[in-house]
């Protein structure tokens, strides 16, 4: 059956509230930082695991509040009327995400006082306060303090002759109350935490460790000689950290981010602040005045604040308070690759490969494929799309600069507008420039999040393409923690579409139309649609797995699929916005969210298509942004065994009865209920290891 032929859907009910039928996704985002935050209190996980998702559950809230609480205030203080697709205005979200967000940190402090703090110290890592310090430890933390911390300290006082200092985004400082015994006068004075220096101080025995904010509240007296040191408090400050309001039709988009970068550094509305509960109302009414920030803006934090920086602890040589250490395995059909013999473009010749990171080596995939293209003398070029990387220490980039300096026609489209990693890209993206590299910032009002690589080939009297497709970076350090599937492909198909969305990335083109390639934004919403459309029948199939499901579109679209008799899987990491089981409106959809040792991330779609399945994977999500702002690219996969892979992939995810969470039409998650026991990330590295070993039936081991 064609794509697009399908019979027209019932229109679907009109329901009272929006929010019937659109789980807000703010909301949602808050569920899925709980989920996490769960996995932390999950006392059967290795202690120093438990101690990365609270860690993990701190930076997301960091996220969350640098770009989505930080867009909801510009969009109170400019007076935009415009509801989210579940009714709520912006003011309505932020009182609710408020609510939220109270509720989640009380459960942070409360794990980790109550239980990491004892849990660590009972496995000898104790986090200790001054009163929890022996005189030898305080004779050695002064010699610290003196020759390590002290010349790094910039106390900052506020007075008439004093400016209030500016807080930089995202920092940790304490707020000092002094008195000049002379004057009796209070003063207040600002101390930054240097980011520069490790967050917790070891101690003499190596197994206990002091936050170094309390190392320094601990040695005030030296950084203010002669006064008397009243009250110390630490807080911390959360700025506007988004950039995707950069005019991106700016002639040159590369200054544009980097006055941007240093407007920001500088000027970017603080939105959070945290502060300990013991502040005083002084002190904390001088900071919500020069920070310009209501009480709903204060959050207190009855423990340690930054939890972030607890991923330093998951550092420690304690294997055995980790997960065992997994060894990715090398494709049965890649062995040997390295080695100058085998040749990797014949073994594409051959038939298309697909890899499943983390359990597939990155290495022995996608390293391979660009290190071997660099150093073939039959390469004429290489273009690839860099959206985030690990630097120009990357395997990566040091491979297109290689293949640069023997005379290739290299290109590499980088995103500078990859949010958090902007100032990192147009560093390395230099460093690619001087190895003569041609270097692309992407197209004017898009952000390009495509995963491509293209390389051309001379063989004999003719041109052949090779490509590679993937739902995730190239980084090599990413790649060890993040779930991800990638096709390696020599089809001319695939390569043609691929040389014409190079071309649309780095010279003028209107290209819409591609042989098999989804794009986005021209042709994947449609081409998406009508594939759920087309399984709008009784018998229907759809499975989808991605990170964020909020499209409204596509939400609809799913709904009808379902009202008209389609049975729909989706396994969806964070975000989702659509309310399942709802009798008359989504009643044989059923979401799945799987939380667990490695960041669930690669995007595959599986349509029924009347029993011959058809597969997708790529880089895009289902959000707006993602079909209508962004370039991405979705391939299809049209190898019978690789197909089989893709589908045990879905399959082991559906069946995961230890990491699976699952979303109720009251918009509620709950934790599947154990039964088999099947941990699907444990599954899939059996799986690796069968194919390893040559296990697997046809190649695909079995499930």
């Amino acid at each position: 059956m064609a794509v697009g032929a399908h019979p027209e859907p019932e229109p679907l009910p009109v329901l009272a509230l929006a929010s019937s039928r659109y789980i807000n996704r703010e909301l949602s985002r808050l569920d899925f930082d709980e989920r996490v935050l769960a996995m932390a209190e999950d006392e059967r996980l290795p202690l120093l695991e438990r101690v990365r998702f609270l860690a993990i559950f701190s930076q997301n809230l960091d996220d969350f509040f640098q770009v989505r609480v930080a867009g909801l205030k510009e969009q109170v203080l400019a007076a935009v009327a415009v509801a989210s697709p579940d009714g709520m205005s912006p003011l309505e979200q932020l009182k609710a995400i408020r609510n939220r967000v109270e509720g989640l940190v009380d459960r942070q402090v409360n794990i980790y006082n109550r239980g990491i703090v004892p849990a660590l110290a009972e496995a000898g890592i104790s986090v200790v306060r001054a009163e929890d310090m022996s005189k030898r430890e305080l004779s050695q933390l002064h010699t610290v303090f003196r020759e390590q911390i002290f010349p790094v300290l910039t106390p900052l006082a506020v007075d008439p002759g004093h400016p209030f200092p500016y807080i930089s985004h995202l920092s940790l400082n304490l707020a000092v109350r002094v008195r000049d015994p002379q004057r009796k006068q209070p003063r207040f004075a600002r101390v930054k935490v240097p980011p520069v220096l490790p967050r917790f101080i070891p101690l003499i025995d190596g197994e206990r460790y002091m936050p170094l904010e309390d190392v320094i509240a601990l040695h005030l007296p030296a950084l203010f000689p002669g006064m008397e040191i009243i009250a110390h408090y630490p807080f911390r400050v959360t700025r506007d950290g988004d950039l995707d309001d950069v005019d991106s039709d700016a002639e040159d988009l590369l200054a544009a981010i980097q006055t941007e970068l240093r407007r920001r550094r500088r000027h970017a509305r603080v939105v959070r602040l945290e502060v300990d509960p013991r502040m005083s109302s002084e002190v904390l009414e001088l900071l919500m005045r020069e920070l310009e920030l209501q009480p709903a803006d204060v959050y207190q934090i009855d423990g340690l604040l930054d939890m972030g920086s607890l991923s330093l602890l998951t550092q420690l040589d304690r294997p055995d308070l980790k997960e065992e250490t997994w060894t990715p395995t090398t494709q049965p059909r890649l062995r040997g690759i390295a080695a100058e013999v085998p040749d990797l473009f014949a073994v594409l010749r051959a038939g298309d490969v697909l890899a499943h990171h983390p359990y597939d080596s990155f290495a022995t995939s996608v390293e391979a494929f660009i290190d071997h293209a660099a150093g073939d003398p039959e390469v004429l070029a290489i273009k690839q799309t860099l959206y985030r990387t690990s630097g120009p220490a990357s395997p990566i980039v040091r491979a297109l600069i290689r293949a640069a300096e023997r005379g290739k026609q290299v290109v590499a489209l980088v995103e500078i507008k990859a949010r958090g990693d902007e100032q990192a890209n147009i560093g390395w993206a230099r460093a690619l420039e001087e190895a003569n590299v041609h270097v692309v910032y992407g197209l004017l009002g898009l952000k390009t999040h495509a995963k491509v690589t293209l390389v051309v080939r001379r063989e004999g009297g003719h041109i052949q393409h090779y490509l590679h497709v993937s739902t995730g970076n190239y980084n090599p350090n990413t790649a060890r923690i993040y779930e991800d599937v990638s096709l390696l492909s020599a089809d001319s198909d695939l390569g043609a579409d691929v040389t014409e969305l190079f071309n649309l990335l780095t010279g003028y083109s209107r290209q819409s139309r591609y042989r098999k390639l989804l794009v986005a934004p021209t042709n994947l919403r449609s081409g998406i649609t009508q594939l759920i459309e087309r399984e709008g029948v009784v018998g229907g199939r759809i499975i989808i797995k991605v990170n964020n499901l909020i499209d409204p579109e596509i939400i609809d679209a799913l709904y009808s699929a379902s009202q008209a008799g389609a049975q729909i899987d989706l396994l969806i990491r964070s975000m989702c916005s659509l309310r399942p089981g709802v009798s008359g409106l989504s009643e044989r959809i059923h979401v799945r969210s799987i939380v667990g040792q490695f960041l669930e991330h690669s995007r595959i779609f599986s349509f029924g298509n009347g029993g011959r399945p058809e597969y997708y994977l790529g880089s895009s999500d289902l959000m707006p942004r993602n079909l209508d702002r962004r370039v991405e690219a979705v391939v299809p996969v049209t190898d019978s065994k690789l197909r089989q892979r893709l589908q045990q992939i879905l399959d082991v995810s559906l069946a995961d009865d230890v990491l699976a969470w699952e979303l109720g039409p009251d918009g509620g998650w709950h934790k599947v209920p154990t039964a088999r026991g099947l941990n699907s990330h444990n599954r899939f590295k059996e799986l690796a290891l069968e194919s390893a070993h040559g296990n697997g039936l046809n190649g695909v081991p079995h499930v």
